[in-house]
């Protein structure tokens, strides 16, 4: 090899180099959110540029639900409800009493569905509280290890999306802060999210509720309530990112109408150019295809309205996803029907 070529072949292989050719993006295809994710980095990271964002202000927040992983055909927060009540129900006598309780455990989603938010806060009342914050983060761990998504039959923590995690590390090597805002709940996420998505628990926010301190034999400790219960979703996800970071994001990423509100907040920045991203749900063979009638949450109507008119990249996941799951972690594509 001649030594120009020698000296060229270094120059791209080098990690980090300006020159280097590795795509950071490899499971996108090269279409219109690709590169419009790009240009807009490129933009808000060149130092010359007129849309310059200082790497102090460069926070970016994403939903999680729908927008990292799957919420079909239910949130894994909720499966891991209706695992937890089946669990523990042998430990509950009095529980053989509760219609609710009993049709979780029959496997009645209707009879769950129709107790709608009161009945999931009664459910989440026995799953998420009574217990300290360390015993329910050892719960979540317990159940991550002994259960299997039904469809794509790989471990839960195994099915973050791709093309988003990737997005998430592209987005950390040009500056940015990524931030989970979600309406998932802020302790279930905090055992998952530094794994998955390299998202330490200071850079969750979630649906919370008021834990108490106390005293014990063995120093303190914090007990899981249902007091002060915050829902973060819709119109409360703009209050929570006041609330937990500050200051206004400059790029915000969602899936559904739950997050139009953290999207338009995002977009009204009035210091930066921000970007703004919402995951449309079309491949069914792969993933899950809804948008207006999900199988239980994540609706978009308004989203895919207001897109236009705010600037906002919608992504085909059929069209713009090489892949949607990390083939290294879960082969889920053999068996999807």
């Amino acid at each position: 090899m001649k030594l120009k070529h020698l000296l060229a072949f270094l120059i791209t292989a080098l990690p980090g180099s300006a020159f280097a050719t590795d795509d950071l993006l490899s499971a996108w295809n090269d279409g219109h959110s690709k590169q419009a994710i790009e240009a807009w980095v490129s933009d808000t990271t060149t130092s010359n540029s007129k849309n310059f964002i200082p790497v102090s202000q460069r926070y970016v927040v994403f939903d999680n639900d729908g927008t990292l992983w799957p919420e079909a055909p239910l949130t894994f927060q909720l499966q891991f409800v209706i695992d937890e009540i089946k669990r523990l129900a042998p430990e509950h006598p009095e529980w053989n009493h509760d219609g609710l309780v009993q049709a979780v455990i029959n496997n009645d989603m209707s009879g769950v569905a129709q107790a709608g938010k009161k009945g999931l806060m009664q459910l989440m009342t026995l799953t998420h509280s009574g217990m300290n914050t360390e015993e329910f983060s050892q719960r979540v761990s317990n159940w991550l290890d002994s259960h299997r998504h039904a469809r794509f039959g790989c471990r839960y923590d195994q099915l973050g999306y791709q093309p988003m995690r990737q997005l998430l590390g592209y987005l950390r090597d040009n500056g940015f802060k990524t931030w989970i805002v979600s309406g998932g709940g802020i302790d279930f996420m905090r055992v998952l999210a530094e794994k998955m998505y390299g998202i330490p628990p200071e850079q969750v926010v979630g649906s919370f509720s008021l834990s108490e301190f106390s005293l014990t034999d063995n120093g303190t400790q914090l007990r899981k309530t249902m007091n002060g219960a915050f829902y973060d979703d819709e119109a409360m996800k703009p209050v929570a990112i006041h609330l937990f970071m500050g200051r206004r994001p400059v790029g915000a990423f969602g899936n559904s109408d739950g997050d139009v509100p953290m999207l338009q907040y995002t977009s009204a920045n009035p210091a930066y150019k921000a970007f703004g991203l919402l995951i449309h749900h079309t491949d069914g063979a792969r993933e899950y295809a809804y948008d207006a009638h999900p199988p239980a949450s994540g609706k978009l109507i308004s989203g895919l309205k207001l897109a236009p008119q705010k600037g906002w990249v919608i992504v085909d996941m059929k069209k713009e996803w090489k892949t949607v799951f990390d083939p290294a972690q879960c082969t889920t594509e053999q068996s999807v029907k």
